[in-house]
């Protein structure tokens, strides 16, 4: 049984309210970089960048980063160097929070670099981390059972968040 938890509409005020947040917590920041998760939080993240854009003249730009979910310290990869974050305001960004597993991975290979901030946003947080990470900007909060499984579907024009 596939649920719709998230619609397109929903998720387009999500994001506005998301991008504001950001803006709000950069107000004196030169700059803001995005950094999505590969896949899915790079997909939101690019939405989140074109919100920004629409909002504010903060230079702000988005990249990706890559990791092994299953085995996290074996290769994370950044679409930018890393020095090249050096003294900026980063924004780590992820769809769906499950155990925290990515999101604590992520953030202990970005401090290697001595950053200006650090913000973590995510799109829906479900509430089962098991790592103690905290998300400062989160769209939705659902408590399901741990058999649950939630998922961001990006198709040509609908965004839509299921659980199944």
């Amino acid at each position: 049984m596939k649920n719709i938890i998230l619609n397109q509409n929903k998720i387009n005020k999500i994001v506005r309210r998301l991008a504001y947040q950001i803006l709000e917590s950069n107000l004196n920041s030169p700059e803001i970089i995005l950094i999505g998760i590969h896949q899915n939080g790079y997909n939101l993240s690019k939405i989140i960048f074109e919100e920004l854009k629409a909002i504010t003249e903060i230079k702000t730009e988005l990249f990706f980063v890559k990791i092994n979910k299953k085995y996290p310290l074996k290769n994370i990869v950044f679409e930018c160097e890393k020095e090249y974050l050096k003294n900026k305001s980063i924004v780590l960004i992820d769809d769906v929070l499950n155990t925290g597993k990515t999101l604590i991975y992520c953030t202990k290979s970005l401090l290697d670099v001595e950053l200006n901030s650090f913000k973590t946003v995510v799109l829906i947080d479900r509430n089962h981390k098991k790592f103690p990470i905290k998300v400062d900007y989160k769209g939705i909060s659902i408590s399901t059972s741990i058999a649950d499984h939630i998922e961001l579907i990006f198709e040509k024009n609908n965004i839509h968040a299921l659980i199944k």
